[in-house]
């Protein structure tokens, strides 16, 4: 009796434990796109573009969710594959629907920008309490440089496809 009761408890359990995880996910993926979707509207990104500034946003945000939580890398590693994941999107998106990368990069950048970090720092400034904000900044400054170097690789990579495959017909 005791054995049936700790087996349905674990169960329970386990089944709670994987609809949170569920949840998690979803809300994640469903609240990215809809940032990148809306800072789109902001950025008067073309009507017929919004679906897709969407899903190249919260399919960034998704793999620095991956990396941070999944495989509980810092996030300033996260952000710089985040950004990598956003740029080649954007890229891979911009050749599709034939617009400039630009269109896909701006509005899907929106929910890896720390935000909140350098808000904190500024409040830690003002509040004069001098290594919180010192420490706090120098974080921010890194995400922004991994977000920054993440969109650079993600542009020189997409060079190199595109190059690559113009040589290859040349010499065919």
């Amino acid at each position: 009796s005791n054995c049936l009761w700790y087996w349905c408890r674990c169960r329970y359990n386990t089944y709670y434990f994987l609809g949170a995880m569920l949840m998690f996910w979803i809300l994640n993926l469903i609240f990215s796109y809809t940032a990148s979707l809306f800072f789109g509207i902001i950025f008067d990104v073309p009507k017929y573009l919004y679906n897709a500034v969407g899903i190249v946003g919260a399919c960034g945000w998704m793999v620095y969710t991956l990396f941070y939580d999944g495989l509980e890398l810092h996030t300033i590693y996260s952000s710089f594959f985040g950004s990598l994941a956003l740029g080649l999107l954007s890229h891979i998106m911009a050749r599709l629907k034939k617009e400039p990368v630009i269109l896909f990069m701006v509005p899907g950048i929106i929910p890896l920008v720390p935000g909140g970090l350098a808000f904190d720092a500024t409040k830690n400034l003002i509040l004069l309490d001098f290594s919180k904000a010192i420490n706090t900044m120098l974080e921010v400054t890194l995400i922004a440089g991994a977000i920054a170097l993440g969109l650079l690789f993600a542009d020189q990579i997409s060079k190199l496809i595109v190059s690559g495959t113009k040589f290859s017909k040349k010499h065919i």
